[in-house]
């Protein structure tokens, strides 16, 4: 049972500290994370992909009441409430009465940074100010995140990472992927909401590595954040609209499609003079060398 606290826990405080609270060995927290599933995890495995799948074929309209029908036609066994506590924990509500999934949880106890963007969107050159920020889609075998990093020079996406468990981890991977390719070198602002995953130590110290300047909305206000939340809106509404992705891997391949050969490369945007995000830096940097 303290392994499973340290474990559910594990973004809000170290590791070694909550072990010596607890009174157990760090090491054996990491021999138990490293064990085969008992047979109650992989019950509850093939409950949670069960579910995702009945609650899918209804186009998002079953809460757990039915969903627990279908179960028992199929002969898994269990309660109503395991399959409410089942949902819940993955992230799946019935559309009729959730229309949101929240990904932004601003209850932590992590530092927050100062709004250093101000609504400003603009910037006049590449690599001057990054928005990040985290959605959802939806695939058979339950929610799919996906993380992005936008570099407001040109709206081009130039990090991003997707992942069925919405953690630090998964910002993390969409920052170092912008680093990597942008290698930025100063005067770097990376602009977020004020989300645990945006706020955690290890992310914080990412930027901290890489002399980036953190920036994050005011609570509640996804204005702060519009471009990042205007391309998920693209995302959405024209590519992933109507799809139910079999699966996470089929969700992934057909969202790389949409980010790396349609958006960056393809997509015409008004505020760029109807030009690709990849177009649109090439210019800059044809103009950058006839001034040189």
């Amino acid at each position: 049972m303290k392994y499973a606290w340290i474990k559910k826990h594990k973004r809000l405080f170290p590791t070694v500290i909550m072990s010596r609270v607890l009174k157990v060995s760090t090491s054996g927290y990491y021999d138990s994370i490293k064990r085969d599933p008992c047979s109650g995890q992989i019950r509850r495995r093939t409950i949670a992909q069960a579910a995702a799948h009945s609650y899918f074929e209804s186009w998002r309209i079953y809460g757990h009441r039915k969903v627990h029908e279908d179960l028992l036609e199929e002969g898994i066994i269990c309660c109503k409430e395991t399959v409410r506590r089942i949902m819940r924990r993955i992230g799946l509500y019935s559309r009729i009465k959730h229309k949101f999934i929240a990904t932004t949880d601003s209850n932590h106890t992590f530092k927050i940074a100062k709004n250093l963007l101000g609504r400003d969107f603009t910037s006049k050159a590449p690599n001057h100010k990054w928005a990040a920020d985290i959605t959802y889609i939806p695939t058979k075998m339950g929610w799919l995140y996906l993380a992005v990093v936008m570099d407001l020079f040109s709206r081009r996406i130039v990090g991003w990472s997707m992942s069925d468990t919405i953690d630090s981890k998964l910002v993390q991977s969409a920052m170092k992927m912008a680093i990597l390719h942008r290698r930025p070198v100063t005067d770097l602002i990376h602009h977020s909401d004020r989300g645990v995953q945006y706020a955690s130590e290890g992310f914080q110290e990412l930027l901290d590595d890489n002399n980036v300047v953190c920036s994050m909305s005011r609570k509640g206000n996804c204005w702060d954040n519009a471009c990042a939340e205007s391309f998920f809106g693209s995302l959405k509404n024209e590519w992933v609209k109507g799809k139910i992705y079999e699966t996470f891997e089929d969700g992934e391949k057909d969202i790389f499609k949409y980010v790396e050969v349609f958006y960056n490369r393809k997509r015409r945007h008004a505020s760029l003079g109807y030009v690709s995000p990849v177009v649109y830096e090439e210019m800059h940097e044809m103009k950058q060398e006839r001034a040189a």
